[in-house]
């Protein structure tokens, strides 16, 4: 996969016109669609599930990254993945058997990310790297879209960037939470592969144009 790529998060649109907007992202130059899926329970919110994601899949001609942020992940993936999930992203901090939780998603024919919130350190993905496609590194804590940019994000990129090397592994690196045209180029300058965009591309007046000017 090439890098610098950019998933706007579907979390931000507008869910009165979700079949819209995935058309906008579709006829965009967005690379993924990302797709946040709350339960409550690991984070104090709640987001939606498969009906939502049953649009995604009618709709989405491109690359759908599902992040979940749900306990017990290992009981949903493979129905993500049958609701069109191309890459499904599960905590480090959710999952108790995380190699194996991993390993499913992959015999299913998807992708497989490990997700980091903000207080948990890289050096926890030691035993990891070298399996999953994709570590995803949350730079707000998760819950709620909006958030104000963790700027010790930089210091993890780096951090697993030097992991990912260090054991040759071709895991990519997403950043996801306060996204914006202020640090997009930083960040990718700093090693990340992939950025989550959410309220920066949905609550412009161009969001094609905010989607190019990210790339940049």
């Amino acid at each position: 996969m090439k890098t610098k790529l950019i998933a706007p998060s579907l979390l931000s649109a507008d869910f009165g016109n979700l079949q819209r907007d995935i058309e906008m992202l579709n006829n965009s130059q967005a690379d993924w669609l990302h797709v946040d899926v709350m339960d409550g329970r690991f984070v104090p919110n709640i987001s939606f599930g498969f009906p939502v994601m049953k649009t995604v899949q009618q709709h989405a001609k491109k690359f759908v990254d599902v992040h979940l942020m749900i306990v017990e992940p290992e009981k949903y993936v493979e129905e993500f993945i049958n609701h069109g999930a191309d890459l499904v992203s599960v905590h480090y901090e959710a999952c108790t058997h995380l190699h194996r939780t991993i390993h499913h998603i992959q015999s299913l024919g998807a992708k497989a990310g490990v997700v980091l919130n903000p207080s948990t350190p890289v050096l926890m993905l030691e035993d990891i790297i070298t399996d999953v496609d994709l570590v995803l590194l949350m730079s707000v804590n998760p819950g709620f879209g909006g958030q104000k940019f963790i700027e010790n994000t930089y210091k993890k990129i780096a951090e697993t960037k030097d992991l990912i090397l260090s054991n040759n592994s071709t895991a990519l690196i997403e950043v996801d939470g306060g996204v914006n045209l202020d640090n997009a180029s930083k960040l990718f300058e700093a090693g990340a592969d992939v950025l989550v965009a959410g309220n920066a591309v949905f609550s412009s007046e161009s969001p094609e144009r905010t989607i190019e000017l990210l790339k940049i």
